[in-house]
């Protein structure tokens, strides 16, 4: 106890230095967490077949998976900002947990919209503190910090295909049932993550009590919110072709190439993995080039691809 109470005040109390296996572990928790969330896509063609869901009732689930844990974010945020909450992070994912031990079971359409709304829930809840976590531990390499939390969520995404032709096909509905010890894996490691963060909020508090409290000017001003109208316009358009193509592309491939349902995951799975390569380079790039050259560059991009992806062969 005597050796490890000054590493861990050593880690607590310099802000300036880059924690990475904080990094590290936040990361992993990002990707368990949207690991989750990929498995409602990934059950499409699953819940289509089963239940007959038709195409509306399909895009019903990932609208609420989507809303709630976009649209809670900022609620999240708005809050944790006034009140931090370290153990909000476990809780969230154990709200996640339930949905998808729900989602295993779930009998009908209405009992799936309930357990995607945990599910959304425990995400809305994980992402505004997770990246606090991240921007807690990054120190000064702000950009580096970011890739790699992002790049935890894209790769959990990317694992949407894996998870159907492995789990899902063989497996059925039930299959889900196994991503409760996803869930629980997260949980644990946002248990450690919660002590990190509540010992570094306790390290700023005393350090900001022996500092005089100057007068800051905390108005926003136009520029700024000119500034988060645009930079959420450009997340939204951004996520309005991820989603389509995340959810959608697959039946698309199905009727198109006339392709298996393993056979069509695996253009989401190209898709999905280099957008978490991408993510990773992005923050090295942002940081050497300037944050609006690779935004920017990001999008004019891949805009025409996206224009010619209907008219492309299966190649």
């Amino acid at each position: 106890m005597a050796i490890a109470a000054p590493l861990k005040e050593k880690t607590v109390q310099k802000p300036g230095t880059t924690v990475y296996p904080i990094l590290i572990i936040i990361g992993i928790c990002h990707m368990l967490n949207d690991s989750l969330q990929a498995v409602i896509p990934a059950m499409f063609p699953i819940l289509e077949r089963s239940m007959s869901l038709t195409f509306t009732q399909l895009g019903i689930i990932a609208f609420t998976l989507n809303m709630v844990s976009s649209v809670m974010q900022p609620v999240v945020g708005w809050y944790t900002d006034k009140r931090p909450r370290p153990y909000a992070l476990p809780v969230g994912l154990t709200a996640s947990m339930l949905g998808i031990l729900g989602l295993a079971f779930a009998p009908s359409f209405a009992t799936i919209l309930c357990c995607v709304f945990f599910i959304g829930l425990g995400s809305a809840i994980f992402h505004p503190e997770g990246s606090r976590v991240a921007y807690m531990a990054a120190g000064t390499k702000r950009g580096l910090a970011q890739s790699i939390y992002q790049v935890g969520g894209n790769s959990g995404q990317a694992m949407a295909p894996l998870i159907t032709a492995l789990i899902l096909v063989p497996l059925g509905q039930f299959g889900a049932v196994w991503f409760t010890l996803v869930a629980a894996l997260a949980v644990m490691f946002l248990m450690y993550i919660a002590k990190w963060y509540a010992s570094r909020l306790g390290s700023l508090a005393q350090k900001s009590g022996k500092q005089k409290k100057t007068a800051e000017n905390t108005a926003i001003t136009k520029s700024v919110v000119s500034a988060l109208i645009i930079i959420i316009f450009l997340i939204f358009a951004r996520s309005w072709y991820t989603s389509a193509i995340g959810n959608f592309y697959t039946f698309y491939a199905m009727d198109t190439y006339h392709v298996s349902i393993q056979q069509a995951q695996s253009y989401i799975f190209v898709f999905l993995l280099f957008g978490a390569i991408g993510t990773f380079l992005g923050g090295p790039l942002a940081d050497r080039f300037g944050k609006r050259f690779v935004i920017l560059g990001s999008l004019l991009c891949s805009a025409p691809l996206a224009i010619v992806l209907p008219f492309a062969g299966p190649v």
